[in-house]
């Protein structure tokens, strides 16, 4: 009997469609799932192809040829490690296992260590598509030992988005790369979503136009310099109706959900020293969406609630400004997050290709969009830059955009509409691109209340002033 190629464990929606996305790809593949139902699906779906499933990891070990490569899509956490252990007994020498799920980036380094000791390979791969990705081309973002790699590559490379005939993976690094790239993904993703979301609001409470209007207008923004799949679905979701024929958004509870990586991207950015303002600030804005009780409460006690009158036959040429700011926001956090990736594969070693990174992420992911394709000619011709605003083919764009996001605040402090995410954008503009900053009086509290010290700019060396 024939045996199979792939084996994957976790049936769910990622992991079914990726199986089958294998399937289709021309290679013969095994599954497990402990729900009966979930195998039977992928059974029926793959009925066409090459499509296994097993009862039992054993079973699915068994039915895979050696050096055998299991890929769990699982949910992160004690589920990863209690598949491993379960594997672990039935395993061979060279054997490999790859999480692609979103594992934090440190448990990641924990079970390459761990397995390592074993003989068994390990890579932490991010993916990154959602479900018509697994299933019709996602970003993958492998990381490990790039010996293990080389194994299931010829399969990521089969399954994986292609744009311009050039697939949307590549080995990111050692390590917990993989893993840390996809975070970093996800945190760039919390910026640009509150970022629409802000768009969307101005356009909504500040110009009170209709959810149709607001469709149309990102629409048209996604045929331009914004194009980019965020912006495409965002016309799509305001598009749908519910049963009577209202907008189905305006049905939806204004309450935000988060998994985590957005949290832990803005942590590891902290440890890092690495400024992310704006992905910061839509982690924040996702906690204080959550926070409804209290936002109705306050905003009953401080008497700002908006009384929204929607017009219809608003031009939508007057509102340009936004769809500049929202272009220049994107740029800058995507600086803010290929920055930390710089910062970190220096300080952990990973070994990053930007423009490798950057060219995977233009199609399959979340993030993808028609910036990438400038920002992979970036890092092409300066590899080792530190953050992209320095970039000369850049320079004009900011120069001509960063008056229209100054124009896209005055507006929203006037029409009253939060923009936390436009605001930390403009200010980690102004403030990288200030030649001299406040810090001198931080310094000099820290040395008067704590005998912190302080450099002078006049003179070197280190200096204290007992008698402030």
């Amino acid at each position: 009997m024939t045996k199979a190629h792939f084996g994957m464990i976790g049936l769910g929606t990622m992991g079914r469609n990726f199986l089958l996305n294998v399937a289709d790809s021309g290679f013969s593949c095994v599954g497990y799932d402990l729900d009966t139902a979930k195998r039977d699906l992928l059974l029926e779906e793959g009925k066409e192809w090459n499509v296994d499933v097993a009862t039992s990891p054993e079973q699915l070990i068994e039915k895979l040829e050696a050096p055998r490569s299991i890929m769990l899509l699982v949910p992160a956490g004690p589920i990863v490690d209690a598949v491993i252990e379960e594997l672990l007994p039935h395993l061979e020498t060279g054997d490999l296992i790859i999480d692609g799920g979103n594992s934090h980036f440190t448990d990641t380094e924990r079970r390459e260590e761990y397995l390592d000791e074993k003989g068994i390979g390990f890579l932490g791969v991010g993916v990154s598509g959602g479900e018509q990705g697994a299933r019709l081309g996602p970003s993958i973002m492998p990381g490990g030992k790039r010996e293990y790699y080389e194994l299931v590559a010829p399969i990521f490379e089969a399954v994986a988005a292609k744009v311009d005939g050039e697939a949307c993976v590549a080995y990111m690094g050692t390590g917990s790369a993989g893993h840390f790239v996809k975070m970093v993904h996800n945190g760039i993703e919390y910026g640009m979503m509150q970022l629409i979301a802000e768009a969307f609001d101005l356009l909504r409470r500040g110009f009170q136009i209709t959810d149709n209007k607001a469709a149309d207008l990102f629409a048209r923004w996604n045929d331009g310099e914004l194009s980019s799949y965020l912006i495409e679905i965002t016309s799509i979701a305001l598009r749908k109706k519910d049963e009577d024929g209202k907008p189905l958004v305006e049905k939806i509870l204004d309450t935000a959900g988060q998994k985590g990586t957005g949290k832990w991207t803005s942590q590891a950015a902290m440890d890092l020293g690495v400024p992310i303002p704006t992905i910061d600030s839509a982690v924040s804005m996702r906690q204080i969406s959550a926070r409804k009780a209290e936002r109705v409460l306050l905003a009953e006690k401080l008497g700002i609630v908006q009384d929204v009158q929607l017009d219809e036959t608003l031009a939508p040429d007057t509102i340009g400004f936004i769809e500049s700011a929202l272009h220049l926001s994107f740029i800058i956090t995507y600086a803010q997050g290929f920055s930390m990736l710089q910062a970190a594969s220096e300080d952990k070693g990973f070994g990053l290709d930007m423009a490798e990174i950057a060219k995977i992420w233009r199609g399959g992911c979340i993030i993808r969009a028609g910036l990438l394709r400038d920002i992979r000619k970036i890092f092409e011709a300066e590899p080792q830059l530190t953050n992209i605003l320095e970039a000369d083919a850049l320079r004009n764009t900011i120069r001509n955009e960063q008056g229209l996001l100054k124009a896209t605040m005055k507006f929203a402090v006037a029409a009253d509409v939060p923009c936390m995410a436009f605001a930390t954008s403009l200010n980690y503009l102004k403030s990288y691109a200030s030649e001299r900053l406040p810090a001198n009086l931080i310094q000099a509290q820290r040395d008067l209340f704590g005998a912190h010290t302080y450099q002078r700019i006049d003179k070197e060396g280190t200096f204290h002033t007992p008698d402030w």
